[in-house]
């Protein structure tokens, strides 16, 4: 058994290549081989976005605070809030993020495939953003 501890790890920002907006990560757990589920929780402040991209075992998200948007490609804005769960399938390229005027949270979960776990696509415009 192992307890992470709140505050034992520290949080991240986004990255300008990944996300656009501001950002917070904070990591909540990642496993070792041979399982490979890693989890966080992501704070998009209005109007932040994560990039297109994709997972190839899927993701699932657990909105836990604030209004969100989330889309998969070819397919319409949805919106989100506290307590949807969102399950994104294996190689669906899609992206997620707060609202224009309202903050969000969400804990990600998603597991690594040969060690890697989301495959980064290109920014979402402020056009796609917005509908």
């Amino acid at each position: 058994m192992e307890i992470k501890r709140i505050g034992s790890r520290p949080s991240g920002k986004g990255p300008s290549d990944y996300f656009t907006g501001t950002v917070r990560i904070d990591p909540l757990f990642e496993t070792d081989e041979p399982a490979r589920g890693a989890g966080a929780s992501v704070t998009f402040e209005p109007g932040a976005r994560t990039a297109w991209h994709t997972h190839p075992l899927g993701q699932t998200l657990i909105v836990t605070a604030g209004f969100g948007r989330v889309q998969r490609w070819g397919g319409q804005i949805e919106d989100i809030y506290p307590g949807d769960v969102v399950w994104f399938p294996p190689g669906e390229k899609h992206w997620h993020g707060a609202s224009p005027d309202t903050a969000m949270t969400h804990i990600a979960i998603q597991e690594r495939l040969d060690g890697k776990a989301v495959e980064w696509l290109e920014k979402v415009s402020d056009e796609q953003y917005q509908g």
